[in-house]
This record gives C-alpha cells, structure tokens and sequence, in this order.
C-alpha cells in the first residue's frame, strides 16, 4: 500500500487557461484530495482534458496558480498520464514497458521482475514478446496504463481511457483502474460515458465551457444534482 503522498492535494487556485484568444479553462478553483477516483465529466470542449494538462504539469495556467502537496513548480516525478490514444512504440510490449523503466530511473537489475508484475497486472502477461502496434486498441490501452505505472505514480491521470472500446475491453481497462486505486495511487479521470462515471468514481466534478459547475460525492451527484447544468446533462439533453 503507498504511503500519502506529497503530490498530494492538488489545489486550482484562480487557474485560467487561454489559447488564440479562446478562454479553455476559466478560473478554476479545485482540490483534488487522497481518496478513490474523481471523475470529471461534462460535454465535448467543456475543459475536461486541458484540467488534466494543467494538472500533470504539461501546460501552465495563464493565470491563476496551481499547488502538488502545498508547492509550486514540482517536477512530475510521481504523476504520470494516459491518453485515450496513446503511442505504441516500435517494440515488444515487454520492451516498451522496459523503456518507461528506463525513462523512470528505475535500476535494470530490476526490471525483469517490475515487468513481469506490471503485465500481468494488466491481464498481458502472455503477450509480453507480441509487437505492441499489433495488439488490439483495448490491449495497447492497457499497455500504456502498464507504461504509465511504471514510473510508480501518486497520481494517475486518464484522459478518457476507454473511448471507442467495446464493452469486454472497457470492463478489462475499468477493472485495471479499480485495481490501481486500491492500491492508494490517487486516479483523475475524464470520460463521457456516465454509466462509467456511476461505476467508478469516488467523487465527481462537472465541467462546462471550461468552469465548473458542481462538484460532489458521486452517489449524491447522480442522485440529486444541484445545478441547472447537471440535471440537464444527466438527462441526456444538450448543453449549450
């Protein structure tokens, strides 16, 4: 089991995100705590991918600031994100595994068990030598989780990472999430499947052109949403 991290709380304070004159994030105000799964949601464009940008480190805020465990500026030495399309390089699944290994500083005497444990965490291990651009769209998404976890994350970031599969490589992706969580590394995750939203998310934040409009406990979010936005949302309306 980890220990608390000190990535960990991840504080939005007043962070505003522009590109080309276009405000993508609007002086968002967010603690992201330890604890099971938050889940961000809301329709296309309305924020949820560049939140996870500015939360990994990837992009900075145009204003505003935003803290990993009460500082400013750590590198992302523990936090690592998946992409609902992700990379496969040019390698055996074993081998691309090996180089996230590498990339994470991870000595090589190592690696032959870290590789093991990871694969088989995500039900791979008996493609460990199949070329990863040949394995299937829900195989090479659990490979990048196994790539992601490599580096031994506090936080786990996934944009979405079950996007375009069928409901067995969805159920297998979901199971690897659950699994991840319990093993108290902190998971932020997008999606715009709410049946998937309802399954695992510990808490829930709604987001539309690029603010937020309610936070909560998952059970009370689906239960009883407060704002105008959420009920419209979750009755499956369009949001304009």
């Amino acid at each position: 089991m980890r220990a608390p991290s000190s990535e960990l709380p991840i504080e939005f304070d007043g962070v505003t995100v522009t590109a080309g004159g276009v405000t993508i994030l609007d002086n968002i105000a967010l603690t992201l705590l330890p604890g099971p799964p938050t889940v961000l949601i809301g329709p296309n464009g309305s924020g949820k991918s560049t939140l996870l940008r500015v939360a990994m480190g990837l992009l900075t805020p145009s204003r505003g600031r935003i803290t990993w465990g009460g500082l400013e500026k750590v590198p992302p030495l523990k936090r690592a994100i998946v992409f609902q399309r992700p990379a496969m390089l040019r390698r055996s699944a074993a081998a691309n595994i090996r180089f996230a290994l590498r990339a994470a500083g991870v000595p090589r005497a190592e690696h032959g068990r870290r590789v093991g444990e990871l694969l088989e965490l995500v039900g791979l291990g008996q493609l460990a030598d199949r070329a990863a651009r040949r394995l299937s769209g829900g195989e090479q998404q659990r490979l990048a989780l196994a790539r992601a976890l490599a580096r031994d994350p506090a936080v786990l970031f996934l944009d979405e990472p079950t996007a375009s599969l069928d409901p067995v490589a969805t159920k297998a992706v979901e199971d690897i999430i659950r699994a991840v969580s319990e093993r108290n590394i902190k998971v932020v995750m997008a999606t715009h499947d709410l049946g998937e939203a309802r399954r695992l998310a510990g808490d829930v934040v709604m987001l539309h052109r690029g603010q937020i409009v309610e936070t909560g406990a998952a059970a009370s979010f689906f239960d009883r949403p407060q704002s105008a936005e959420a009920k419209t949302f979750l009755a499956g309306e369009l949001l304009v």
